[in-house]
Protein backbone atom coordinates (compact mmCIF):
# COMPACT_ATOMS: atom_id res chain seq x y z
CA UNK A 1 0.00 0.00 0.00
CA UNK A 2 1.33 3.42 -0.96
CA UNK A 3 1.98 6.14 1.57
CA UNK A 4 -0.82 8.18 0.00
CA UNK A 5 -3.27 5.30 0.56
CA UNK A 6 -2.14 5.02 4.20
CA UNK A 7 -2.65 8.75 4.59
CA UNK A 8 -6.14 8.33 3.12
CA UNK A 9 -6.92 5.67 5.74
CA UNK A 10 -5.63 7.91 8.52
CA UNK A 11 -7.64 10.83 7.18
CA UNK A 12 -10.81 8.73 7.30
CA UNK A 13 -10.53 8.45 11.10
CA UNK A 14 -12.21 11.39 12.88
CA UNK A 15 -10.35 13.35 15.50
CA UNK A 16 -10.33 11.86 19.02
CA UNK A 17 -12.69 14.60 20.16
CA UNK A 18 -15.31 13.53 17.60
CA UNK A 19 -14.70 9.78 17.87
CA UNK A 20 -14.61 9.59 21.67
CA UNK A 21 -18.40 9.89 22.19
CA UNK A 22 -19.03 6.98 19.80
CA UNK A 23 -16.42 4.87 21.61
CA UNK A 24 -17.96 5.65 25.01
CA UNK A 25 -21.47 4.89 23.81
CA UNK A 26 -20.16 1.68 22.22
CA UNK A 27 -18.66 0.68 25.56
CA UNK A 28 -21.99 1.45 27.19
CA UNK A 29 -23.91 -0.66 24.66
CA UNK A 30 -21.58 -3.68 24.75
CA UNK A 31 -21.16 -3.43 28.51
CA UNK A 32 -24.92 -3.27 28.98
CA UNK A 33 -25.30 -6.49 26.97
CA UNK A 34 -22.90 -8.37 29.24
CA UNK A 35 -24.25 -6.95 32.49
CA UNK A 36 -27.83 -7.56 31.30
CA UNK A 37 -27.12 -11.26 30.82
CA UNK A 38 -25.32 -11.43 34.15
CA UNK A 39 -28.25 -9.77 35.96
CA UNK A 40 -30.74 -12.00 34.18
CA UNK A 41 -28.83 -15.17 35.04
CA UNK A 42 -28.46 -14.15 38.68
CA UNK A 43 -32.15 -13.09 38.90
CA UNK A 44 -33.51 -16.35 37.46
CA UNK A 45 -31.28 -18.53 39.64
CA UNK A 46 -31.94 -16.46 42.76
CA UNK A 47 -35.69 -16.37 42.11
CA UNK A 48 -35.69 -20.19 41.95
CA UNK A 49 -34.67 -20.14 45.63
CA UNK A 50 -37.91 -18.22 46.38
CA UNK A 51 -36.48 -15.46 48.61
CA UNK A 52 -38.58 -12.47 49.64
CA UNK A 53 -39.20 -10.27 46.61
CA UNK A 54 -37.30 -7.46 48.29
CA UNK A 55 -34.06 -9.40 47.67
CA UNK A 56 -34.83 -9.43 43.93
CA UNK A 57 -35.87 -5.81 43.42
CA UNK A 58 -32.38 -4.48 42.65
CA UNK A 59 -31.77 -7.20 40.04
CA UNK A 60 -35.20 -6.57 38.49
CA UNK A 61 -34.46 -2.87 38.16
CA UNK A 62 -31.01 -3.71 36.78
CA UNK A 63 -32.44 -5.98 34.08
CA UNK A 64 -34.82 -3.25 32.96
CA UNK A 65 -32.19 -0.53 33.13
CA UNK A 66 -29.52 -2.44 31.16
CA UNK A 67 -32.08 -3.63 28.58
CA UNK A 68 -33.06 -0.03 27.92
CA UNK A 69 -29.47 1.16 28.22
CA UNK A 70 -28.24 -1.29 25.59
CA UNK A 71 -30.71 0.11 23.01
CA UNK A 72 -30.18 3.74 23.95
CA UNK A 73 -26.39 3.47 23.94
CA UNK A 74 -26.50 1.62 20.63
CA UNK A 75 -28.59 4.39 19.06
CA UNK A 76 -26.31 7.11 20.41
CA UNK A 77 -23.24 5.18 19.24
CA UNK A 78 -24.63 5.01 15.70
CA UNK A 79 -25.68 8.65 15.77
CA UNK A 80 -22.38 10.11 16.97
CA UNK A 81 -20.24 7.64 15.01
CA UNK A 82 -21.96 8.31 11.69
CA UNK A 83 -21.93 12.05 12.26
CA UNK A 84 -18.17 12.03 12.84
CA UNK A 85 -17.54 9.65 9.93
CA UNK A 86 -19.66 11.55 7.42
CA UNK A 87 -17.82 14.76 8.27
CA UNK A 88 -14.57 13.00 7.40
CA UNK A 89 -15.96 11.79 4.07
CA UNK A 90 -16.67 15.37 3.08
CA UNK A 91 -13.07 16.27 3.95
CA UNK A 92 -11.73 13.37 1.89
CA UNK A 93 -13.81 14.28 -1.15
CA UNK A 94 -12.68 17.89 -0.97
CA UNK A 95 -9.06 16.69 -0.71
CA UNK A 96 -9.41 14.42 -3.77
CA UNK A 97 -11.08 17.21 -5.75
CA UNK A 98 -8.36 19.69 -4.78
CA UNK A 99 -5.69 17.23 -5.97
CA UNK A 100 -7.63 16.55 -9.16
CA UNK A 101 -8.39 20.12 -10.15
CA UNK A 102 -4.87 21.34 -11.04
CA UNK A 103 -4.20 18.45 -13.45
CA UNK A 104 -7.68 18.04 -14.95
CA UNK A 105 -8.71 17.24 -17.58
CA UNK A 106 -5.63 15.94 -19.38
CA UNK A 107 -3.82 14.60 -16.31
CA UNK A 108 -6.59 12.14 -15.37
CA UNK A 109 -7.72 11.10 -18.82
CA UNK A 110 -6.40 7.54 -18.39
CA UNK A 111 -9.06 6.80 -15.78
CA UNK A 112 -12.36 5.80 -17.30
CA UNK A 113 -15.19 8.15 -16.43
CA UNK A 114 -17.39 5.57 -14.72
CA UNK A 115 -14.47 4.19 -12.71
CA UNK A 116 -13.44 7.68 -11.61
CA UNK A 117 -17.01 8.32 -10.45
CA UNK A 118 -16.98 5.04 -8.51
CA UNK A 119 -13.73 6.01 -6.78
CA UNK A 120 -15.09 9.44 -5.91
CA UNK A 121 -18.40 8.09 -4.57
CA UNK A 122 -18.46 4.39 -3.62
CA UNK A 123 -14.81 4.01 -2.60
CA UNK A 124 -14.90 7.16 -0.50
CA UNK A 125 -18.13 5.91 1.08
CA UNK A 126 -16.35 2.64 1.92
CA UNK A 127 -13.83 4.60 4.00
CA UNK A 128 -16.55 5.42 6.51
CA UNK A 129 -16.23 1.81 7.67
CA UNK A 130 -12.75 2.49 9.04
CA UNK A 131 -14.10 4.38 12.06
CA UNK A 132 -17.59 2.82 12.06
CA UNK A 133 -16.74 -0.88 11.68
CA UNK A 134 -13.07 -1.09 12.55
CA UNK A 135 -11.61 1.51 14.91
CA UNK A 136 -14.57 2.32 17.14
CA UNK A 137 -15.89 -1.28 17.50
CA UNK A 138 -12.38 -2.61 18.18
CA UNK A 139 -11.63 -0.03 20.86
CA UNK A 140 -15.03 -0.46 22.50
CA UNK A 141 -14.90 -4.26 22.33
CA UNK A 142 -11.34 -4.42 23.69
CA UNK A 143 -12.21 -2.28 26.73
CA UNK A 144 -15.42 -4.21 27.43
CA UNK A 145 -13.76 -7.61 27.00
CA UNK A 146 -10.93 -6.69 29.34
CA UNK A 147 -13.41 -5.38 31.91
CA UNK A 148 -15.56 -8.52 31.58
CA UNK A 149 -12.62 -10.90 32.03
CA UNK A 150 -11.41 -8.89 35.01
CA UNK A 151 -14.92 -9.06 36.49
CA UNK A 152 -14.98 -12.84 36.13
CA UNK A 153 -11.48 -12.98 37.63
CA UNK A 154 -12.73 -11.25 40.77
CA UNK A 155 -15.36 -13.97 41.16
CA UNK A 156 -13.54 -17.06 39.85
CA UNK A 157 -9.97 -16.70 38.51
CA UNK A 158 -10.04 -20.21 36.99
CA UNK A 159 -13.11 -19.34 34.91
CA UNK A 160 -11.53 -16.06 33.77
CA UNK A 161 -8.43 -17.90 32.52
CA UNK A 162 -10.56 -20.47 30.70
CA UNK A 163 -12.70 -17.80 29.03
CA UNK A 164 -9.63 -15.78 28.06
CA UNK A 165 -7.96 -18.79 26.43
CA UNK A 166 -11.12 -19.57 24.46
CA UNK A 167 -11.37 -15.97 23.28
CA UNK A 168 -7.75 -15.72 22.17
CA UNK A 169 -7.78 -19.06 20.35
CA UNK A 170 -11.23 -18.47 18.86
CA UNK A 171 -10.54 -14.94 17.59
CA UNK A 172 -7.19 -16.02 16.14
CA UNK A 173 -8.76 -19.00 14.36
CA UNK A 174 -11.63 -16.89 13.00
CA UNK A 175 -9.21 -14.27 11.65
CA UNK A 176 -7.01 -16.92 10.04
CA UNK A 177 -9.92 -18.70 8.36
CA UNK A 178 -11.37 -15.42 7.19
CA UNK A 179 -8.04 -14.25 5.82
CA UNK A 180 -7.48 -17.45 3.84
CA UNK A 181 -11.05 -17.68 2.61
CA UNK A 182 -11.79 -14.20 1.30
CA UNK A 183 -8.64 -12.10 1.25
CA UNK A 184 -8.58 -12.14 -2.56
CA UNK A 185 -12.33 -11.49 -2.85
CA UNK A 186 -12.08 -8.51 -0.52
CA UNK A 187 -9.13 -7.07 -2.45
CA UNK A 188 -10.94 -7.40 -5.80
CA UNK A 189 -14.43 -6.29 -4.76
CA UNK A 190 -13.76 -2.55 -5.08
CA UNK A 191 -11.88 -2.76 -8.44
CA UNK A 192 -14.60 -5.02 -9.85
CA UNK A 193 -17.28 -2.57 -8.74
CA UNK A 194 -15.42 0.27 -10.45
CA UNK A 195 -14.92 -1.73 -13.65
CA UNK A 196 -18.61 -2.67 -13.67
CA UNK A 197 -19.72 0.92 -13.24
CA UNK A 198 -17.33 2.10 -15.95
CA UNK A 199 -18.71 -0.52 -18.35
CA UNK A 200 -22.31 0.46 -17.57
CA UNK A 201 -21.63 4.18 -18.03
CA UNK A 202 -19.81 3.65 -21.32
CA UNK A 203 -22.53 1.31 -22.59
CA UNK A 204 -25.33 3.74 -21.77
CA UNK A 205 -23.53 6.75 -23.22
CA UNK A 206 -22.81 4.95 -26.50
CA UNK A 207 -26.08 2.99 -26.64
CA UNK A 208 -27.43 4.71 -29.76
CA UNK A 209 -24.25 3.93 -31.72
CA UNK A 210 -24.09 0.36 -30.40
CA UNK A 211 -27.70 -0.29 -31.38
CA UNK A 212 -27.18 1.24 -34.82
CA UNK A 213 -24.27 -1.12 -35.50
CA UNK A 214 -25.89 -4.12 -33.77
CA UNK A 215 -23.10 -4.20 -31.18
CA UNK A 216 -25.15 -3.66 -28.02
CA UNK A 217 -25.24 -7.40 -27.26
CA UNK A 218 -21.48 -7.61 -26.75
CA UNK A 219 -21.62 -4.70 -24.31
CA UNK A 220 -24.42 -6.31 -22.33
CA UNK A 221 -22.54 -9.59 -22.18
CA UNK A 222 -19.50 -7.74 -20.86
CA UNK A 223 -21.66 -6.09 -18.19
CA UNK A 224 -23.25 -9.43 -17.28
CA UNK A 225 -19.83 -11.04 -16.96
CA UNK A 226 -18.52 -8.26 -14.71
CA UNK A 227 -21.74 -8.36 -12.69
CA UNK A 228 -21.38 -12.10 -12.16
CA UNK A 229 -17.76 -11.73 -11.03
CA UNK A 230 -18.68 -8.91 -8.67
CA UNK A 231 -21.59 -10.96 -7.29
CA UNK A 232 -19.28 -13.95 -6.68
CA UNK A 233 -16.78 -11.79 -4.82
CA UNK A 234 -19.57 -10.21 -2.76
CA UNK A 235 -21.09 -13.60 -1.93
CA UNK A 236 -17.71 -15.00 -0.92
CA UNK A 237 -17.13 -12.04 1.39
CA UNK A 238 -20.64 -12.33 2.88
CA UNK A 239 -20.22 -16.08 3.38
CA UNK A 240 -16.90 -15.57 5.15
CA UNK A 241 -18.47 -12.94 7.39
CA UNK A 242 -21.24 -15.38 8.26
CA UNK A 243 -18.73 -18.14 8.95
CA UNK A 244 -16.75 -15.82 11.23
CA UNK A 245 -19.91 -14.89 13.14
CA UNK A 246 -20.89 -18.56 13.45
CA UNK A 247 -17.39 -19.44 14.62
CA UNK A 248 -17.58 -16.80 17.34
CA UNK A 249 -20.95 -18.18 18.42
CA UNK A 250 -19.36 -21.62 18.65
CA UNK A 251 -16.51 -20.11 20.64
CA UNK A 252 -19.13 -18.79 23.03
CA UNK A 253 -20.32 -22.35 23.58
CA UNK A 254 -16.78 -23.56 24.24
CA UNK A 255 -16.21 -20.63 26.61
CA UNK A 256 -19.38 -21.60 28.53
CA UNK A 257 -18.17 -25.19 28.81
CA UNK A 258 -14.69 -24.09 29.92
CA UNK A 259 -16.09 -21.64 32.47
CA UNK A 260 -18.50 -24.30 33.74
CA UNK A 261 -15.73 -26.85 34.16
CA UNK A 262 -13.59 -24.35 36.07
CA UNK A 263 -16.49 -23.18 38.29
CA UNK A 264 -17.82 -26.61 39.34
CA UNK A 265 -15.09 -27.20 41.94
CA UNK A 266 -15.76 -23.77 43.42
CA UNK A 267 -19.45 -24.55 43.72
CA UNK A 268 -18.76 -27.93 45.30
CA UNK A 269 -16.44 -26.36 47.84
CA UNK A 270 -19.06 -23.73 48.67
CA UNK A 271 -16.88 -20.83 47.61
CA UNK A 272 -19.62 -19.59 45.26
CA UNK A 273 -23.39 -19.97 45.44
CA UNK A 274 -25.86 -21.12 42.80
CA UNK A 275 -26.76 -17.70 41.31
CA UNK A 276 -23.07 -16.83 40.97
CA UNK A 277 -22.49 -20.18 39.26
CA UNK A 278 -25.28 -19.32 36.79
CA UNK A 279 -23.59 -16.00 36.03
CA UNK A 280 -20.27 -17.74 35.32
CA UNK A 281 -22.03 -20.15 32.97
CA UNK A 282 -23.97 -17.60 30.86
CA UNK A 283 -21.81 -14.47 30.80
CA UNK A 284 -19.27 -16.05 28.38
CA UNK A 285 -22.06 -16.12 25.75
CA UNK A 286 -22.36 -12.33 25.92
CA UNK A 287 -18.57 -11.96 25.94
CA UNK A 288 -18.31 -14.03 22.75
CA UNK A 289 -20.99 -11.88 21.13
CA UNK A 290 -18.98 -8.74 21.87
CA UNK A 291 -15.82 -10.44 20.56
CA UNK A 292 -17.55 -11.00 17.20
CA UNK A 293 -16.69 -7.35 16.43
CA UNK A 294 -13.01 -8.30 16.01
CA UNK A 295 -13.21 -10.46 12.82
CA UNK A 296 -15.89 -8.14 11.41
CA UNK A 297 -13.57 -5.19 11.98
CA UNK A 298 -10.72 -7.00 10.24
CA UNK A 299 -12.92 -7.66 7.20
CA UNK A 300 -14.09 -4.04 7.07
CA UNK A 301 -10.50 -2.83 7.33
CA UNK A 302 -9.36 -4.99 4.40
CA UNK A 303 -12.17 -3.62 2.22
CA UNK A 304 -11.33 -0.09 3.29
CA UNK A 305 -7.65 -0.61 2.46
CA UNK A 306 -8.58 -1.61 -1.10
CA UNK A 307 -10.86 1.41 -1.44
CA UNK A 308 -8.22 3.73 0.04
CA UNK A 309 -5.73 2.54 -2.59
CA UNK A 310 -8.27 3.26 -5.34
CA UNK A 311 -9.12 6.69 -3.95
CA UNK A 312 -5.42 7.52 -3.69
CA UNK A 313 -4.90 6.26 -7.25
CA UNK A 314 -7.70 8.41 -8.66
CA UNK A 315 -5.17 11.22 -8.96
CA UNK A 316 -1.46 10.61 -9.74
CA UNK A 317 0.95 11.00 -6.81
CA UNK A 318 3.02 13.38 -8.91
CA UNK A 319 1.93 15.72 -11.67
CA UNK A 320 2.42 13.87 -14.99
CA UNK A 321 5.02 15.23 -17.37
CA UNK A 322 3.34 17.58 -19.79
CA UNK A 323 0.82 18.96 -17.26
CA UNK A 324 1.52 22.52 -16.05
CA UNK A 325 2.10 23.26 -12.38
CA UNK A 326 1.69 26.45 -10.41
CA UNK A 327 5.04 28.34 -10.22
CA UNK A 328 6.49 28.97 -6.76
CA UNK A 329 6.19 32.72 -7.30
CA UNK A 330 3.57 33.27 -10.01
CA UNK A 331 3.76 36.43 -12.07
CA UNK A 332 0.74 38.70 -12.41
CA UNK A 333 -1.18 39.65 -15.53
CA UNK A 334 -2.04 43.26 -16.15
CA UNK A 335 -5.70 43.71 -15.25
CA UNK A 336 -7.65 44.71 -18.35
CA UNK A 337 -10.88 43.77 -20.08
CA UNK A 338 -9.21 44.22 -23.46
CA UNK A 339 -7.90 41.09 -25.24
CA UNK A 340 -4.15 40.64 -24.77
CA UNK A 341 -1.59 40.09 -27.48
CA UNK A 342 -0.75 36.37 -27.79
CA UNK A 343 2.69 35.38 -29.08
CA UNK A 344 3.90 31.81 -29.61
CA UNK A 345 7.49 31.19 -30.66
CA UNK A 346 8.86 27.71 -31.23
CA UNK A 347 6.15 26.16 -29.08
CA UNK A 348 6.33 22.40 -28.67
CA UNK A 349 3.90 20.23 -26.70
CA UNK A 350 2.78 16.63 -26.44
CA UNK A 351 0.10 14.69 -24.64
CA UNK A 352 1.18 13.07 -21.38
CA UNK A 353 1.45 9.29 -21.32
CA UNK A 354 -0.46 8.46 -18.17
CA UNK A 355 0.07 5.47 -15.91
CA UNK A 356 -2.73 2.91 -15.88
CA UNK A 357 -4.58 3.37 -12.58
CA UNK A 358 -5.75 0.15 -10.94
CA UNK A 359 -9.07 -0.91 -12.33
CA UNK A 360 -9.22 1.74 -15.04
CA UNK A 361 -9.36 -0.77 -17.81
CA UNK A 362 -6.03 -0.24 -19.51
CA UNK A 363 -3.35 2.32 -20.23
CA UNK A 364 -4.33 5.57 -21.79
CA UNK A 365 -3.40 9.05 -22.82
CA UNK A 366 -5.10 12.32 -22.28
CA UNK A 367 -7.59 13.28 -24.96
CA UNK A 368 -6.09 13.79 -28.43
CA UNK A 369 -7.12 15.08 -31.81
CA UNK A 370 -7.51 11.61 -33.22
CA UNK A 371 -6.56 9.25 -30.39
CA UNK A 372 -2.89 8.95 -31.49
CA UNK A 373 -1.40 11.58 -29.18
CA UNK A 374 -0.87 14.35 -31.76
CA UNK A 375 1.74 16.91 -30.64
CA UNK A 376 3.04 20.33 -31.56
CA UNK A 377 6.49 20.10 -33.12
CA UNK A 378 7.06 23.82 -33.70
CA UNK A 379 4.45 26.58 -33.67
CA UNK A 380 5.10 30.27 -34.36
CA UNK A 381 1.96 32.36 -34.11
CA UNK A 382 0.79 35.84 -33.11
CA UNK A 383 -2.82 36.78 -32.37
CA UNK A 384 -3.47 40.50 -32.15
CA UNK A 385 -6.21 41.83 -29.84
CA UNK A 386 -9.69 41.44 -31.32
CA UNK A 387 -8.52 39.24 -34.20
CA UNK A 388 -10.63 36.37 -35.49
CA UNK A 389 -8.19 33.64 -36.45
CA UNK A 390 -9.02 30.36 -38.17
CA UNK A 391 -6.68 27.44 -37.48
CA UNK A 392 -7.18 24.72 -40.07
CA UNK A 393 -5.76 21.24 -40.30
CA UNK A 394 -6.64 17.62 -40.76
CA UNK A 395 -7.46 15.13 -38.06
CA UNK A 396 -4.44 14.58 -35.84
CA UNK A 397 -2.61 17.67 -37.09
CA UNK A 398 -2.36 19.18 -33.60
CA UNK A 399 -5.32 21.56 -33.47
CA UNK A 400 -6.71 20.35 -30.13
CA UNK A 401 -3.17 20.21 -28.73
CA UNK A 402 -2.78 23.88 -29.62
CA UNK A 403 -6.12 24.71 -27.95
CA UNK A 404 -5.09 22.94 -24.74
CA UNK A 405 -1.74 24.75 -24.72
CA UNK A 406 -3.49 28.11 -25.07
CA UNK A 407 -5.64 27.44 -21.98
CA UNK A 408 -2.73 25.76 -20.14
CA UNK A 409 -4.23 22.31 -19.85
CA UNK A 410 -0.92 21.18 -21.38
CA UNK A 411 2.58 22.42 -20.68
CA UNK A 412 4.87 23.55 -23.47
CA UNK A 413 8.44 24.17 -24.48
CA UNK A 414 9.43 27.36 -26.26
CA UNK A 415 7.77 30.72 -25.61
CA UNK A 416 4.08 31.51 -25.11
CA UNK A 417 3.56 35.12 -24.07
CA UNK A 418 0.18 36.41 -22.97
CA UNK A 419 0.01 40.20 -22.83
CA UNK A 420 3.79 40.31 -22.75
CA UNK A 421 4.08 37.84 -19.82
CA UNK A 422 5.46 34.32 -20.27
CA UNK A 423 2.56 31.94 -19.62
CA UNK A 424 4.77 29.43 -17.78
CA UNK A 425 5.40 32.05 -15.08
CA UNK A 426 1.66 32.49 -14.49
CA UNK A 427 -0.73 30.44 -12.41
CA UNK A 428 -2.59 28.26 -14.99
CA UNK A 429 -5.86 29.35 -13.36
CA UNK A 430 -5.01 32.98 -14.17
CA UNK A 431 -4.46 32.05 -17.82
CA UNK A 432 -7.84 30.29 -17.88
CA UNK A 433 -9.42 33.46 -16.56
CA UNK A 434 -8.30 35.18 -19.74
CA UNK A 435 -8.42 32.43 -22.36
CA UNK A 436 -11.70 30.47 -22.45
CA UNK A 437 -12.18 27.19 -24.29
CA UNK A 438 -15.43 26.02 -25.87
CA UNK A 439 -14.77 22.37 -26.67
CA UNK A 440 -16.19 20.36 -29.52
CA UNK A 441 -18.29 18.37 -27.03
CA UNK A 442 -19.33 21.00 -24.47
CA UNK A 443 -20.45 19.72 -21.10
CA UNK A 444 -24.03 20.52 -20.14
CA UNK A 445 -25.36 19.63 -16.72
CA UNK A 446 -28.63 17.79 -16.19
CA UNK A 447 -30.29 21.00 -15.09
CA UNK A 448 -32.21 23.90 -16.62
CA UNK A 449 -30.78 26.54 -18.95
CA UNK A 450 -30.35 29.01 -16.08
CA UNK A 451 -28.18 26.69 -13.99
CA UNK A 452 -26.07 25.81 -17.04
CA UNK A 453 -25.27 29.49 -17.50
CA UNK A 454 -24.96 31.11 -14.09
CA UNK A 455 -22.11 28.97 -12.83
CA UNK A 456 -19.98 31.06 -15.22
CA UNK A 457 -21.15 34.20 -13.35
CA UNK A 458 -23.47 33.54 -10.45
CA UNK A 459 -24.38 37.21 -10.06
CA UNK A 460 -25.96 37.38 -13.52
CA UNK A 461 -29.64 38.37 -13.57
CA UNK A 462 -32.27 36.70 -15.74
CA UNK A 463 -32.25 39.72 -18.05
CA UNK A 464 -28.50 39.34 -18.55
CA UNK A 465 -28.93 35.65 -19.26
CA UNK A 466 -31.61 36.32 -21.86
CA UNK A 467 -29.47 39.05 -23.40
CA UNK A 468 -26.48 36.74 -23.85
CA UNK A 469 -28.77 34.02 -25.21
CA UNK A 470 -30.05 36.56 -27.73
CA UNK A 471 -26.48 37.27 -28.81
CA UNK A 472 -25.90 33.60 -29.62
CA UNK A 473 -29.28 33.19 -31.31
CA UNK A 474 -31.03 31.13 -28.63
CA UNK A 475 -33.39 33.56 -26.93
CA UNK A 476 -36.42 32.75 -29.07
CA UNK A 477 -35.74 29.01 -28.77
CA UNK A 478 -35.48 29.25 -24.98
CA UNK A 479 -38.65 31.31 -24.67
CA UNK A 480 -40.56 28.80 -26.80
CA UNK A 481 -39.53 26.04 -24.39
CA UNK A 482 -40.75 27.86 -21.29
CA UNK A 483 -37.88 30.22 -20.54
CA UNK A 484 -34.74 29.77 -18.47
CA UNK A 485 -36.29 26.90 -16.52
CA UNK A 486 -36.23 24.66 -19.62
CA UNK A 487 -34.32 21.44 -19.01
CA UNK A 488 -31.39 20.45 -21.22
CA UNK A 489 -31.17 16.78 -20.12
CA UNK A 490 -28.17 14.72 -19.08
CA UNK A 491 -25.12 16.02 -20.95
CA UNK A 492 -27.51 18.06 -23.12
CA UNK A 493 -29.54 15.08 -24.33
CA UNK A 494 -32.59 17.31 -24.95
CA UNK A 495 -30.77 19.80 -27.19
CA UNK A 496 -29.09 19.50 -30.56
CA UNK A 497 -25.36 19.69 -31.12
CA UNK A 498 -25.60 23.23 -32.47
CA UNK A 499 -27.74 24.37 -29.55
CA UNK A 500 -25.23 22.84 -27.12
CA UNK A 501 -22.43 24.80 -28.81
CA UNK A 502 -24.45 28.01 -28.58
CA UNK A 503 -25.18 27.42 -24.88
CA UNK A 504 -21.48 26.79 -24.27
CA UNK A 505 -20.58 30.01 -26.09
CA UNK A 506 -23.19 31.95 -24.08
CA UNK A 507 -21.63 30.56 -20.93
CA UNK A 508 -18.16 31.63 -22.07
CA UNK A 509 -19.42 35.10 -22.94
CA UNK A 510 -20.98 35.43 -19.49
CA UNK A 511 -17.56 34.68 -18.05
CA UNK A 512 -16.25 37.60 -20.17
CA UNK A 513 -13.15 35.86 -21.50
CA UNK A 514 -11.01 38.31 -23.47
CA UNK A 515 -9.89 35.41 -25.68
CA UNK A 516 -12.22 32.64 -26.88
CA UNK A 517 -10.97 29.38 -28.37
CA UNK A 518 -13.68 27.50 -30.31
CA UNK A 519 -12.52 23.93 -30.87
CA UNK A 520 -14.43 22.26 -33.74
CA UNK A 521 -17.76 23.98 -32.94
CA UNK A 522 -19.49 22.28 -35.89
CA UNK A 523 -18.34 18.74 -35.07
CA UNK A 524 -21.83 17.74 -33.87
CA UNK A 525 -23.79 19.78 -36.42
CA UNK A 526 -25.00 18.68 -39.83
CA UNK A 527 -23.23 20.41 -42.76
CA UNK A 528 -26.38 22.26 -43.86
CA UNK A 529 -26.44 24.22 -40.60
CA UNK A 530 -22.69 24.46 -39.96
CA UNK A 531 -22.19 27.75 -41.83
CA UNK A 532 -25.08 29.44 -40.02
CA UNK A 533 -23.78 28.27 -36.64
CA UNK A 534 -20.24 29.47 -37.37
CA UNK A 535 -21.55 32.84 -38.51
CA UNK A 536 -23.61 33.27 -35.35
CA UNK A 537 -20.76 32.14 -33.08
CA UNK A 538 -18.09 34.34 -34.60
CA UNK A 539 -20.41 37.35 -34.84
CA UNK A 540 -21.50 36.96 -31.20
CA UNK A 541 -17.92 36.59 -29.99
CA UNK A 542 -16.77 39.48 -32.16
CA UNK A 543 -19.47 41.82 -30.81
CA UNK A 544 -18.19 41.14 -27.29
CA UNK A 545 -14.77 42.45 -28.34
CA UNK A 546 -12.98 39.14 -27.67
CA UNK A 547 -10.22 37.68 -29.73
CA UNK A 548 -11.44 34.48 -31.38
CA UNK A 549 -9.38 31.42 -32.27
CA UNK A 550 -11.58 29.17 -34.40
CA UNK A 551 -10.24 25.64 -34.81
CA UNK A 552 -11.80 23.58 -37.58
CA UNK A 553 -10.95 20.93 -40.13
CA UNK A 554 -14.14 21.68 -42.09
CA UNK A 555 -14.32 24.49 -44.68
CA UNK A 556 -15.15 27.92 -43.22
CA UNK A 557 -16.36 31.02 -45.06
CA UNK A 558 -13.29 33.31 -45.28
CA UNK A 559 -15.54 36.32 -44.62
CA UNK A 560 -16.09 35.10 -41.04
CA UNK A 561 -12.43 35.41 -40.05
CA UNK A 562 -9.60 37.89 -40.40
CA UNK A 563 -6.83 35.38 -41.05
CA UNK A 564 -6.34 31.69 -41.80
CA UNK A 565 -3.37 29.52 -40.78
CA UNK A 566 -2.90 25.84 -41.48
CA UNK A 567 -1.29 23.41 -39.06
CA UNK A 568 0.29 20.23 -40.41
CA UNK A 569 2.03 17.56 -38.36
CA UNK A 570 2.10 19.87 -35.36
CA UNK A 571 3.81 22.71 -37.26
CA UNK A 572 2.86 26.25 -38.22
CA UNK A 573 5.00 28.39 -40.49
CA UNK A 574 7.17 31.00 -38.80
CA UNK A 575 5.70 34.49 -38.61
Amino acid sequence: MSELARAMLRRSIPSPRRLLPAVLFGIGSAGSSIVLLACSAWLIARAAEQPPVLYLSVAIVGVRAFALGRAVFRYLERLTGHDASFRQLATIRVNVFERMLPIAPDGIAATRRGDLLDRFVSDVDELQNVPLRAVQPLVSAAIVLIAAVVGIWLIAPQSAVAVLICLVVGIGAALLVQQRAVARAERTTAPLRGELQAAVVEHVQALDVLVAFDAAGAGRRRIDELGARYARATRARAAATGVAAAAMSAIGGFAVAASLAAAVPLLQDGRIDGPTFAVLCLVPLAIAEVATAVPLAASALRLARASAARVAGAVPDTVPAGIPVVPESPAALRESDAPPLIELRGVQASWPVLADPEGSGGPGRAGTDDGRGAALARVDLSIVPGERLLVRGGSGAGKTTLAHVLVRFLDYAGSYRLGGVEASTLDPADVRGVVGLVEQRPWLFDEDVRQNLIFARDTASDDELLEVLDRVGLREWVEERGGLDAKVGERGALVSGGQAQRLALARAMLARFPVLVLDEPTASVDPARADALLRDLTDAAGRSGSSVVLISHAPVDPALVDRVVTIEDGRLPAI
